[in-house]
């Protein structure tokens, strides 16, 4: 395997380890998906300011990245959910600066005034949300609450997911939906009407779409 497939080998992985569609991650590194994908591929590579982007973001060393070792993370599974946290808020720019100053590090900004993510050892703990720029936060679950708290987790196949969901029956869920290109996700309410999205790689049929 030369430089290229076995550096795109490892960026697949690290991706897949996460739960992170090849389109969430561009989004992260403010490239196209198509460039994510030429990298996987083997038909292009990162340059050394994304690879020290991808290891600062995945919490790995570059010399991990390149060579594709090991991690202590648990290989994906259907029963292991990678899980973030988020905060819908009013004043986007103050709790930016407020989590900052309480978590003592920088958020990572992903989509322009949007939202943001706080993330420790590759993974995420929380994401901020900007109310103005959200529309009205509806679960379409009839009797859930307008909420400003969700709990997203996300996973590496969404249809096996929902099937898990389905066969558990503990709680109301919605239909799969696409909110955005390639962003995948149905909702689902616990007990207390509290939200929680899970997102994740959607197949029809084994298929990517």
């Amino acid at each position: 395997m030369d430089i290229k497939m076995s550096i795109g080998a490892s960026i697949q992985r690290q991706r897949l380890l996460r739960g992170l569609s090849q389109e969430v991650l561009g989004d992260m590194l403010g490239i196209s998906r198509q460039s994510v994908s030429k990298w996987e591929l083997g038909q292009t590579m990162p340059d050394i300011d994304k690879m020290v982007q991808l290891s600062r973001l995945w919490g790995i060393s570059t010399d991990e990245l390149l060579l594709n070792k090991p991690q202590t993370l648990l290989e994906p599974s259907d029963h292991i959910l990678n899980w973030g946290l988020y905060l819908v808020v009013k004043n986007f720019p103050l709790s930016i600066h407020f989590y900052e100053q309480l978590l003592s590090r920088k958020a990572t900004i992903l989509g322009i005034n949007r939202f943001a993510q706080f993330r420790f050892n590759g993974n995420c703990i929380l994401s901020i949300m900007n109310e103005a720029h959200l529309e009205r936060h509806s679960s379409g679950i009839s009797g859930a609450n307008d909420y400003k708290f969700v709990l997203n987790l996300s996973t590496t196949d969404l249809s096996k997911e929902y099937k898990r969901i389905q066969d558990l029956n503990i709680g109301p869920f919605t239909e799969i939906s696409c909110r955005n290109p390639h962003y995948y996700f149905f909702n689902l309410i616990d007990p207390d009407y509290n939200l929680i999205e899970i997102c994740g790689e959607y197949y029809e049929d084994g298929i990517l779409p």
